[in-house]
């Protein structure tokens, strides 16, 4: 395998927004990326492949056939999929991973779903890295702030930091930095749950203002009419993937003996938006604009429209 990483091919598996990120940043940078997404097999609408396939034209991406063909022929993979989807892109890759070939796990799933997906990469030969995101990656892009767990996370960390990651060593413990993820999305995921439902139900009570001022008085330092727009929308746009990370979480407390009360109604919360924007309650997904509100009000009282024409 070639020390060099800038000389490595990239496989990612999930070419949707974090994946199409990644391609991007290691894509300036000539890095050879090939990519490989659920969405582009046959059954899946052309309304739903072409724009990966647009994409990949645009920023010279390979398009593999399937996970098999991916991992067969790269050096690094990095698996960004949906947290149910973790084990299963790890058990279609093992079998054709390269000896010796990294295998970045970058996914939001339990300390014991990142513990079976290593065991399955190991095993054939791979060199399984559990890679734990710590905020949104978006604003930061490649450089969003990464804990990295492992038997080769020591290894791995200064190679991919030279093509623009900004990981550092959580432990050569597996589970670790997932754990660590893990029981913060308990608080994160579990804020915007609440946002959405506190400040909701404040627009239908006519008292959104004054919950805004009490807490601006108790957090002064959180700007809530941004942030409340900041969680609709990301919430509206990625609730699906958000509320499958949080059965993730509730997993997690579980496994710690504590009852997950507070993520499973996060996770329910999450879902139930997301249904709504399937249904198009806040317009097309995927066009321009699609949740891009500056106002969180709006979403708010299109939610109460649709709640209230359930009465009827």
């Amino acid at each position: 395998m070639n020390t060099d990483p800038k000389q490595w091919r990239v496989g990612l598996v999930g070419y949707g927004e974090v994946g199409k990120i990644l391609a991007e940043d290691l894509r300036v940078q000539g890095v050879a990326v090939s990519a490989w997404d659920l969405k582009l097999a046959s059954p899946a609408p052309s309304e739903v492949r072409e724009p990966l396939r647009s994409h990949a034209a645009q920023h010279g991406v390979v398009l593999a056939a399937s996970a098999a063909e991916l991992a067969a022929g790269s050096d690094f993979i990095v698996s960004a999929v949906t947290a149910s989807q973790a084990v299963p892109v790890a058990a279609d890759c093992a079998p054709h991973i390269a000896r010796g070939a990294f295998f970045l796990d970058f996914n939001s799933a339990s300390p014991g779903a990142k513990q079976r997906a290593a065991a399955l990469i190991d095993g054939a030969g791979g060199r399984y890295v559990e890679g734990a995101v710590m905020t949104s990656i978006p604003p930061y892009r490649i450089r969003v702030p990464l804990l990295l767990g492992g038997a080769s996370a020591a290894e791995l960390s200064p190679l991919i930091n030279a093509l623009g990651f900004a990981s550092k060593l959580a432990s050569e413990r597996l589970g670790v930095a997932s754990a660590t993820k893990m029981c913060r999305s308990v608080m994160i995921k579990g804020l915007e749950a609440m946002v959405i439902e506190s400040f909701t139900a404040a627009r239908h009570y006519g008292v959104e203002d004054a919950v805004v001022a009490s807490l601006v008085e108790t957090f002064p330092g959180i700007d809530w009419e941004k942030q409340a727009a900041y969680f609709f929308q990301r919430v509206i746009e990625h609730g699906r993937r958000r509320s499958e990370e949080v059965r993730e979480v509730a997993e997690t407390v579980k496994d710690a003996g504590l009852t997950p009360w507070s993520a499973s109604g996060t996770a329910e919360r999450q879902a139930w938006v997301a249904d709504l924007g399937d249904a198009g309650l806040f317009g097309t997904r995927g066009a321009a604009g699609f949740a891009r509100s500056a106002d969180w009000r709006t979403e708010a009282d299109r939610i109460l429209a649709h709640v209230n024409s359930k009465k009827d």
